[in-house]
């Protein structure tokens, strides 16, 4: 798909982060831009600092977990540009449970899957039937993790089942788009290859009341600064990438059309390769025992 001015791109979550990056990249290919986001404040900025950088911009409040809201938002999009060629199915949050999965309330695992899987179902959904139908190229691009779309993190299973889930969806949704002979593509991303300084980490903050927490957390909620230098003090390298080379990257990816936007890592090749190959073998994960559980 060649991207060009005066394309619409849609974006969830794009309030901050990857999101934000992604908007701000299609913003410069010439593409009017959607903004859709939970945290309303957060929302306003972006959009009022791409405008001033002379994009055109649609924003509306929105929360990925709730069917109808992402409706509305395909209603408004509809309504304001007519047409529809990238959508981004970004939004994601952390689920905030603690100790072993026995443990764990069921409401981090709803709420997990309410915006991480179900929001990226309710985005196909709102968008996808008309972006078939106008005949025009589009491309839809999901966002998973390496954690649970390669392996899962087992001191992060709730967010590790859900990307892994984004994985299998997109892969259907990639068979089932060629079955139709559509011109829209679909691709999974995984941003990376390093750490990105996103608002995962604080995503708490917009939990919803219907998913709160029915018992005090053991520990407090770590700040992506406090990770980092309890990192730094056990001795261990922490790199980053910016958000920007992910936005980069996932332009490059729809204009190849390549379902498969993993960044080249040593780290991530092995961790796939030890997971097939525990596959093949029908071997128990040993892989896994290289995670820290505690």
């Amino acid at each position: 798909m060649e991207l060009q001015a005066g394309q619409v791109a849609v974006v969830t979550g794009a309030a901050s982060g990857i999101g934000l990056a992604m908007a701000r990249r299609f913003a410069a290919e010439g593409l009017k831009v959607v903004l859709a986001d939970v945290e309303e404040s957060a929302l306003e900025k972006a959009a009022a600092d791409l405008r001033a950088e002379g994009a055109d911009v649609h924003a509306r409040v929105v929360d990925v977990g709730e069917r109808q809201e992402v409706l509305g938002l395909a209603e408004s999009v509809y309504d304001t540009y007519g047409a529809v060629h990238v959508l981004c199915n970004n939004a994601g949050v952390g689920s905030g449970a603690e100790g072993r999965m026995w443990e764990h309330e069921p409401n981090d695992w709803k709420w997990a899957f309410a915006v991480n899987v179900w929001g990226v179902f309710h985005g196909i959904q709102a968008f996808l039937p008309r972006m078939i139908k106008s005949g025009q190229p589009g491309h839809v691009v999901n966002t998973s993790s390496g954690d649970g779309g390669i392996a899962p993190l087992p001191t992060a299973s709730v967010y590790a089942v859900t990307k892994a889930a984004v994985v299998t969806m997109t892969e259907s949704l990639y068979a089932h788009l060629r079955a139709e002979h559509a011109r829209v593509g679909a691709s999974v991303l995984f941003p990376g290859p390093h750490m990105l300084r996103t608002g995962l980490w604080e995503s708490h903050r917009n939990r919803p009341e219907r998913y709160a927490k029915q018992r005090p957390r053991r520990s407090p909620y770590r700040s992506l600064g406090q990770w980092e230098a309890a990192m730094r003090a056990a001795g261990r390298e922490v790199r980053f990438t910016p958000v920007e080379e992910v936005a980069e990257f996932v332009v490059d990816g729809i204009r190849a059309d390549r379902f498969w936007l993993l960044p080249v890592s040593e780290h991530s090749d092995a961790q796939i390769r030890a997971r097939a190959e525990s596959m093949l073998h029908r071997t128990n994960p040993s892989y896994l025992e290289s995670f820290v559980l505690d």
